[in-house]
């Protein structure tokens, strides 16, 4: 097998935003969800950060993360209130206006009430300039796509109703397998084997993953590859590891 092409790899980055997941007011439940649906898709998570409230943060993450991966997801800080100040932000980091957007008006319109579509609630139809509007089936408020980043609610529930919307608009590719070997023994017993095993195959990525229950150490070791047999063949080696030394 040769190594993984360009064409192989899709990446991404995830940009959380907000004060209240770094004071720990809110607890994100965004990154693992993300992280399993972006893996079903063939796409490899390969970076989050975690941001406050602050324009100049935020501008600064978007445009370092937009350059180095395929794509960049980012939840939270669209809302409607005066700290929401995401799409100011995407909209500097992309050096665009942002304006009220006639097709965002035109959901949000439908979906309130005559004169519930308040001054607040229209800051949630501002859209950077040249930017395509993401679905949001469950609130109506729409994200937006400009370039390669993706901007998403924080809410949970409407964010995963916006990456179903995204899904089918990404590229994807080769998708990452991965198989699990259990060893009863600590970690630190199996470390030298684990070590020549990837040295052997180094077209995967081999993890291992401490436990401990009641006192007695197990490990769980994880092995990774885009390939089928050569996912196979490290798996069978690192099962004889285990194997030999259970005795």
């Amino acid at each position: 097998m040769t190594a993984d092409t360009a064409d192989d790899v899709v990446t991404a980055a995830f940009l959380v935003i907000g004060d209240e997941i770094l004071s720990g007011r809110t607890k994100d439940k965004n990154i693992g969800f993300l992280a399993d649906y972006l893996t079903a898709l063939g796409i490899d998570l390969s970076e989050v950060r975690i941001v406050p409230d602050i324009k100049s943060e935020i501008v600064d993450a978007v445009n370092a993360l937009r350059a180095k991966y395929t794509y960049v997801f980012t939840s939270g800080g669209i809302g409607p209130t005066h700290d929401d100040i995401t799409a100011d932000s995407v909209a500097a980091a992309f050096d665009v206006p942002l304006n009220l957007d006639p097709r965002a008006v035109a959901i949000m319109e439908k979906h309130y009430p005559p004169g519930q579509f308040t001054a607040a609630r229209q800051r949630m139809a501002r859209i950077p300039e040249g930017a395509d509007l993401i679905e949001n089936k469950v609130s109506k408020a729409p994200g937006f796509r400009i370039g390669n980043v993706h901007v998403m609610a924080g809410v949970p529930a409407i964010m995963q109703a916006m990456m179903d919307a995204i899904a089918p608009s990404l590229k994807t590719g080769k998708k990452m397998l991965s198989e699990t070997v259990d060893a009863q023994m600590p970690e630190s017993r199996i470390a030298e084997q684990l070590a020549t095993i990837q040295d052997t195959h180094p077209q995967t990525l081999i993890g291992s993953y401490p436990k401990a229950i009641d006192g007695k150490f197990t490990t769980q070791i994880v092995i990774r590859s885009r390939d089928e047999i050569v996912l196979a063949a490290a798996v069978k080696d690192v099962a004889r590891a285990v194997d030999e030394l259970s005795g």
